[in-house]
Formats: C-alpha cells, structure tokens, sequence
C-alpha cells in the first residue's frame, strides 16, 4: 500500500502533468500578454472569485483586420470590391470610362493604391449593392475559395492569427461570448466568421449599410443590399455598435490600432474585472512590420502612450507569439 507521503506526490505530479498537457494557449510565448489573459479566465470564471462575472455577462469583443487575420498590404474586403468591379463594368460598360472604375479595370497598382478614401466607397457602394443579402455573402464565400493573398499565396482564411484562434476557444470554453467588432462589413464578415472564427452571424457587429424590404420573383420576402451606409463600426462608432448589437460592455476587448481605441476606453469604463489588449504588428519576417507611418492599421504614438498611461497590454506579434498561423512551423 502507498504510503501517504507517495500518494501526495502521485497526486502532485498528476495535475502537473495535466496543467503541461492542457495549456489553452500553445502558439504564446509565456509572458505578461499571456498570463494577463489566463488570469482574467479564471478570476472571472470561478464563482468562488470575488471578480467571479456570471456567463450572461462573460463578453469578449474583438476587432477583425490587424487583430485576428492579415490586414496587409490592404484589406481582405478592398480586395473582394477590387475584385468585384469587373462584374460591375460587365453590367454597366459606361463604368468604364467613369472614376474611380477606370483607374481599377486598367490594372495599374501603382494608381489603384493611390485612391482616396471617397473612392474606395464609390467602389463598395457598387460592388456591395443591387443583390439580396443571401446573393452576396454567396458571392463572398465563393471568392474567398479562390482569392490568394498576394505575398503569402494562401487563401484569406488561412492567414487567421492562431494565437487569436486559441484565445477564442479558450473564452468559449469558460462561458464567454465571443463577438467580432469590425470595421469590415457587417455581411461581409458573416459570409465567414463561423467557419473561420467560431462566431456566430448573429455575434458580428460590422460597418453596416442599408437594406430594403422587397419580393423575390418567386414572392418570398428579402433583403436587398443598398448603397448607403447606416453604421461606420470605427472609431468612436465601435462602441455605438456594441451598445446597440450587444447591449453590454466587453471584459475582454482585444484590438490593434487607433480605430479601436474608444472600444477600448468603453471596455475599461465598466466595473470590475477588464482587460484591453493591442496586437502590435513588429513582424517582417513572419507578417509585417507597421505601426504610426501606416495608413492602414495604423498605431498611433499617441494610443501607445494612452496604452501605457492606462494599463493596457501591448501584444507583440514577434515576442509574444511563437507562431502566427496555423501553417508556421
């Protein structure tokens, strides 16, 4: 028979064991980033905790491009409207010979990324129109089946973070809500935030445009996409969107750039338990290196000092992650 003092370190090396087997987090690298994130799951999932939160109330908010996948060299949905516009000309040869449709059919990269913002939405207002709701996510699923990022040749789908994907999973697995808080359109986002993410459509709260109610030649009801925008989910519009998608502050708000700095602010507003983090992209080798210069996800010197000044965790992409995609070896 054992003796007690065996049976103390049988029982001692058992849950050492299962706590080395059972790390939630295996693509970070141990520091402050990870261990902030393990803490919160269990100072909030435990009900014996004085910062226990109960499920109903367990959100987490994430913001999608520059935070869970690729944003480089430009957004996986200006890639999808780029795209789109040859249909559109198809449709309506007169495009052809119109700004900012001219500049994209000729096929110059060197102009393409020169357009300004304004263009940019004359160009989603065309490609993202005109079609029901259920005709163009089809649209986006089928594009993202083909479509290849131009540095990594790899499907958009395959270049989520998988420390993004773990951190997801984990939440889930402790009673969490995970929701996408984008700038990306809302429909856009839902063609694949389930089979990517794990998010369900309806924990999506994007960059939404108009609908209108009509008939289908068969008589069955839908919604037709229109050209105008009801909700830009940047800026201070993320937390407009949170409040009216959600209804209640995240715990847990994970973004990357000054876009997502006042979901940030309205995450840390609440009482108790919070944690904001930023992911910052320092990077060249395995993705890329950007932050204040880049026009597209940019981090601000000034939401670095704002991040320091109030406590948020600053992730680094080349530190604390010991891989960035799935596929990394």
């Amino acid at each position: 028979m054992k003796s007690p003092m065996m049976k103390r370190l049988f029982v001692l090396l058992l849950f050492t064991n299962i706590a080395l087997a059972a790390d939630p987090l295996p693509s970070w690298n141990e520091g402050p980033a990870k261990q902030a994130i393990l803490q919160l799951v269990r100072d909030t999932a435990d009900s014996s905790n004085p910062k226990f939160v109960p499920s109903e109330q367990r959100i987490a908010a994430f913001d999608q491009d520059g935070t869970t996948w690729v944003e480089q060299p430009i957004y996986t949905q200006v890639m999808f409207a780029l795209d789109r516009v040859k249909a559109v000309v198809e449709k309506d040869p007169t495009l052809a010979a119109v700004e900012p449709f001219k500049t994209v059919v000729s096929g110059d990269w060197a102009a393409i990324a020169k357009l300004t913002l304004p263009d940019l939405e004359k160009i989603v207002g065309a490609t993202h129109s005109g079609m029901t709701v259920e005709q163009f996510q089809a649209m986006v699923r089928d594009w993202m089946t083909t479509a290849k990022h131009p540095r990594f040749k790899r499907s958009y789908m395959d270049l989520a973070y998988q420390p993004m994907l773990e951190v997801m999973e984990l939440l889930r697995a402790n009673g969490y809500k995970t929701y996408f808080v984008t700038g990306g359109g809302q429909d856009f986002v839902r063609a694949y935030s389930k089979e990517v993410y794990g998010i369900p459509v309806n924990q999506v709260v994007g960059s939404a445009g108009e609908t209108k109610f009509a008939y289908a030649p068969d008589g069955k009801g839908v919604l037709i996409k229109q050209p105008k925008i009801l909700l830009v989910d940047d800026k201070a519009g993320k937390p407009e969107g949170i409040n009216l998608v959600i209804g209640q502050r995240p715990i847990i708000t994970f973004g990357n750039s000054d876009g997502d700095r006042q979901m940030l602010e309205y995450t840390q507003g609440g009482d108790g338990a919070r944690l904001m983090l930023l992911v910052h992209h320092d990077d060249a080798v395995r993705e890329y290196a950007y932050g204040a210069e880049s026009k597209i996800g940019t981090f601000s010197d000034a939401l670095a000092a704002e991040a320091k000044q109030r406590g948020w965790i600053v992730i680094s992409m080349k530190n604390d992650w010991n891989r960035v995609f799935a596929f990394d070896k």
